[in-house]
C-alpha cells in the first residue's frame, strides 16, 4: 500500500515535474509475468525515475548500505527503501554474487519485475562499462525475458557526489525484450554467461548512445585515480627542480 502511495500520490508527481521524463518503448514491459529489466546506472535518481514511470511495480536489488546507515537518517532511509521495492544486497563476502543471484530469483519465482543494473554500480564518468554477469544467471535460472533500459540525461542533472538533482528533462528507453531459451540450462557455464551478459550491454549501449569501455567501473575508477595521482605527482616534481 505504502508503495503506492508513494508511486501515484507522492514521489511519483514530484520526479514527473522535476525531471519530465520522455518515455520510449514502454510497449515492451510485459503486463504480467516474471522478467528482467536492465539498465544502465548514471545517477542515484535512477532508483526512483524508473519505477515512478512504470505501470508495473519493480523490485531493485540494493547495495546493503542503504539500509544500515546510522541514526534517525539511517532508519529513516532504510525504512524508504523498503518502502519503494528495494531487496538489501551484502556485496562484500565470498558469497556476495550469489546471494545476489538467489534474492533476484526469488522475485521472478514470484512473477515479478526485477530491476537490474548489469555494470553493478553506478558510473563514475558517464560512460558505459563491462556487466556483470549475474543478470545471466539470473535470466537463464529463471527462463525470464531481460528488457534493455536506458536512462538519458541523469547523469547530467546528478552526477556522482551531488546530493540534490537538478531540474531538467531525461529520456528513458525501454528495448525490444531479449529471450534467452536457447541457453537454457546453461547458467553454470561461464562462457554463456559472458556471452548473454555482453549481449544485455549491447543492448543497452545502442539505447542509450554512451561510449563503452571494456572494464568493470570500479577497475576503470581506480585506475583513472591512478592516473590523475602520477600526473599530479610529475607535475610537483617538475615544479621543485625548475
Amino acid at each position: 500500500m505504502f508503495y503506492y502511495l508513494l508511486k501515484y500520490v507522492v514521489l511519483g508527481p514530484l520526479l514527473r515535474l522535476a525531471f519530465r521524463p520522455r518515455i520510449e518503448g514502454l510497449e515492451n514491459i510485459p503486463e504480467e509475468g516474471a522478467a528482467i529489466v536492465a539498465g544502465n546506472h548514471l545517477s542515484f535518481s535512477d532508483h526512483f525515475v524508473m519505477p515512478a514511470i512504470l505501470p508495473r511495480r519493480i523490485t531493485f536489488l540494493a547495495k546493503a548500505e542503504y539500509f544500515t546507515g546510522p541514526g534517525l537518517k539511517g532508519r529513516l532511509t532504510a525504512a524508504f527503501f523498503h518502502s519503494v521495492g528495494q531487496i538489501p544486497v551484502d556485496r562484500s563476502g565470498k558469497g556476495a554474487g550469489q546471494a545476489a543471484i538467489d534474492e533476484g530469483l526469488g522475485v521472478l519465482r514470484k512473477g515479478e519485475l526485477l530491476g537490474i543494473y548489469p555494470e553493478g554500480t553506478r558510473s563514475h564518468d558517464g560512460r558505459l562499462y563491462k556487466g556483470r554477469v549475474g543478470v545471466a544467471a539470473m535470466a537463464l535460472g529463471a527462463g525470464v525475458p531481460v528488457v534493455p533500459c536506458a536512462m538519458v540525461g541523469t547523469f547530467e542533472l546528478q552526477p556522482p557526489g551531488r546530493k540534490v538533482p537538478r531540474m531538467g528533462r531525461v529520456t528513458i528507453r525501454f528495448g525490444e525484450p531479449l529471450e534467452f531459451s536457447r541457453f537454457a540450462g546453461l547458467e553454470k557455464e561461464r562462457t554463456v554467461l559472458r556471452a548473454v551478459t555482453d549481449e544485455i550491454i549491447h543492448e543497452i549501449m545502442q539505447l542509450s548512445g554512451q561510449e563503452y569501455v571494456d572494464m568493470y567501473a570500479p577497475e576503470a575508477k581506480a585506475a583513472q585515480a591512478e592516473e590523475r595521482a602520477q600526473e599530479k605527482a610529475r607535475g610537483k616534481g617538475g615544479r621543485r627542480t625548475a
